[in-house]
């Protein structure tokens, strides 16, 4: 996705779509419309789930990769009876964390439907000791919270004995081959995500396997108009071989603001994305410093859980989600519907703005006390507060000469019994808009 860099009046960087080669013969406008709510949104839960959790195995990419036959991974589903399975417990757990929309596997690669497909037998209810059909009752829950409901669904299908085969590394066929075998696997390709579409409704869409094949070939620009005909604001990530909303990078953290209009970081919990034999848990610190900076960057936090088979949800995972929920109760207003913050060099640290950019929140992290500096604020401060506290604040400004237009340092002297546990957030009320010297010093 490619972007024009343009100005505010305010002096901060702003990124505008082009239709480009990540979003192909889409109107802006029709994606900007729809987006609102996942730009405020800020925080998702990913729920990976199926048979693989059964032995704690790498979802699909066990057997692919030769960790596991086919036939032992496929054994699994005598062992995935979803016994304790609470759609109402998980909705509830989600709710307390602050997220505002939820993502959950219908299809992984392996081809095990977690709903009631009709297009084959190889699904929780007809091929799994479960006989349960997991997403269905899960959305009702989400709902009922006005929680947005995701369906992850995986393009591709190393089950289906016309799907072509692994990684294009098949004694199966090669499309060029056999098209009418092709031909065969994209029917009942898209006949799931009618019956997805047509069963649940999803407000987003999370693809997956699209680097198989070419667009052409999935026939992406039918599958995006197959979902928008049934509900024209649902949003589709970019795994779509060019015909997504937004983009995804996984695990791996930017380093600097991604030139994305929208995108989501999707990240474990552990190392592993289903319920795996992993005890490598992120502690809820580093869970919410990942979160704040993906916000300051001007993106989502799509974070992992993976159920057990048994459909309870590891004890690590609950507490890292609480805890976190915690945090943004106390924090949110510094968190959700807000924009990313302060280009870098201006604060060391994550900040974000309010949509008018009058308020500037500073992120300051672990138990941080003592002088924080703010460089290049043109604008007055009018206060500032320790955001679930309270606490009221006083600049210092240093090194402001007054026949020069170039603005002094900002220095904030934050006492150490306001400090939060994980992340303290302040509150800069500003005279308004917020505007920010760029010059090179000196008399410019």
């Amino acid at each position: 996705m490619r972007y024009i860099v343009t100005y505010f009046a305010a002096g901060l960087l702003a990124l505008s779509p082009l239709a480009a080669s990540s979003q192909k013969n889409i109107d802006p406008k029709e994606i900007k419309d729809k987006m609102e709510w996942f730009a405020d949104a800020k925080l998702g839960i990913f729920i990976h789930t199926g048979i693989y959790a059964v032995n704690g195995v790498d979802e699909s990419w066990s057997f692919h990769n030769k960790l596991i036959s086919y036939a032992d991974y496929m054994k699994q589903t005598k062992g995935f009876t979803l016994k304790n399975y609470d759609p109402a417990q998980w909705a509830d757990l989600i709710q307390e964390s602050g997220a505002r929309y939820a993502v959950i596997t219908t299809k992984h690669h392996d081809g095990v439907a977690m709903y009631d497909t009709k297009m084959n037998n190889l699904s929780s209810v007809k091929a799994t000791a479960a006989k349960k059909d997991m997403v269905k009752p899960f959305f009702e829950e989400l709902r009922k919270r006005n929680i947005k409901c995701g369906a992850y669904y995986s393009l591709l299908d190393w089950s289906d004995n016309n799907y072509p085969g692994f990684l294009k590394d098949s004694s199966r066929y090669t499309v060029a081959q056999d098209y009418d075998r092709w031909n065969r696997f994209r029917a009942f390709l898209h006949g799931q995500i009618k019956e997805i579409s047509t069963q649940f409704n999803p407000d987003l869409w999370w693809f997956d396997g699209d680097w198989e094949h070419s667009a052409e070939e999935w026939e992406s620009q039918r599958i995006r108009q197959l979902i928008l005909s049934k509900n024209p604001r649902a949003i589709i990530n970019g795994r779509l071989q060019g015909y997504g909303d937004y983009e995804t990078p996984e695990q791996n953290f930017p380093v600097s603001r991604p030139a994305y209009k929208w995108w989501e970081l999707c990240m474990t919990t552990n190392d592993n994305w289903g319920f795996h034999n992993d005890s490598n848990w992120k502690t809820p610190y580093e869970v919410i410093s990942i979160f704040v900076d993906a916000v300051a960057n001007g993106g989502n936090l799509l974070l992992d859980m993976g159920p057990r088979a048994d459909g309870t949800i590891p004890e690590e995972q609950v507490q890292v989600l609480k805890k976190l929920g915690a945090w943004n109760k106390k924090h949110g207003e510094a968190i959700f519907a807000t924009l990313g913050g302060l280009p870098q060099g201006h604060f060391y640290g994550p900040s974000t703005l309010t949509k008018d950019s009058s308020t500037i929140f500073l992120f300051l992290h672990g138990k941080m006390s003592g002088p924080i500096m703010i460089k290049g604020l043109k604008n007055k401060i009018q206060d500032i507060s320790v955001v679930g506290n309270g606490t009221k604040l006083t600049p210092k400004v240093v090194g402001k000469i007054s026949w020069s237009p170039v603005p002094g340092l900002v220095y904030i002297d934050v006492p150490a019994a306001v400090a939060d546990k994980y992340i303290t957030v302040l509150k800069v009320k500003l005279d308004g808009p917020v505007s920010l010297y760029k010059g090179q010093g000196g008399l410019n």
